[in-house]
């Protein structure tokens, strides 16, 4: 059995939605689970023609704030179970992950804290990453496949970055977060994309102030990571950079499964 997922930080749904880029790819995305990042809306103010998807199961986690954060899962595979936070209540104010609990498989659908300008935000985007790590690692003693999905707000290596000279000291390539992602690969985590793909010029995310995009001048901040014990089941994993209608692009992952 084959599963393709696709995750996609939206920049705020209801925006999106009034795009026709967005609708050429969600009406041809031939996904069976697709994720939403930065959803930035309640479940009420979906709008309609989203909300009325046929065929999908549908599951958000929004924030306390109005207009703010927030998750959404769009499965047309039904879950035995949903989880929404951590589980850690000074963490889970802001709506940030969905836990999805399937037969093969349990999916996080997270959208990471941002450090923050002058890295105001660094102490909590790190207790709430820690705090990750340890729920994925005590899953993964305990024999759970993982799928880990969604923005990030970190970009890895130098490699994932257009300038890493220029980003340094920068929200999202600060020393502390780079060395969470080493943190989660140490622990037995995959970066599937990299599976494939080790070369330079692959970005998910460019700034909407600098026309960035037109240059690739990104980052690459949207992953997908499954535990090592899962990595014979990865089939493929990519980035879809000619996908419009956020600052971020989709990216993607192929599951295979032998019943």
């Amino acid at each position: 059995m084959s599963i393709k997922l696709v995750s996609w930080n939206v920049n705020g749904i209801r925006a999106v939605c009034k795009k026709e880029e967005f609708w050429n790819w969600f009406d041809n995305a031939d996904a069976d689970i697709i994720n939403f990042q930065e959803v930035r809306s309640t479940k009420d103010q979906i709008p309609k023609k989203l909300a009325d998807a046929d065929g999908f199961h549908q599951f958000f986690n929004e924030a306390q704030k109005k207009g703010y954060s927030g998750v959404g899962t769009y499965s047309k595979l039904e879950p035995a179970k949903i989880v929404r936070g951590l589980g850690i209540e000074e963490l889970d104010g802001e709506g940030r992950v969905l836990r999805i609990e399937y037969p093969d498989f349990i999916l996080f659908n997270i959208y990471f804290p941002n450090s923050g300008m002058k890295a105001k935000r660094l102490d909590f985007k790190v207790e709430f990453c820690n705090a990750l790590l340890d729920q994925l690692v005590d899953l993964k003693n305990r024999g759970k496949n993982l799928v880990i999905t969604g923005d990030y707000n970190i970009a890895h290596n130098p490699i994932d970055v257009y300038n890493p000279k220029n980003c340094e000291g920068k929200s999202g390539y600060l020393p502390e977060e780079r060395e969470w992602l080493d943190k989660l690969e140490e622990a037995g985590f995959v970066d599937t994309f990299r599976i494939f793909d080790k070369g330079e010029n692959n970005f998910t995310w460019w700034s909407y102030r600098t026309r960035a995009r037109e240059r690739n001048a990104g980052w690459r901040l949207d992953y997908f990571y499954v535990n090592e014990e899962m990595k014979n089941n990865v089939k493929s994993a990519g980035i879809l950079n000619d996908v419009y209608g956020s600052d971020h692009c989709p990216v993607t992952l192929e599951l295979d499964f032998l019943k």
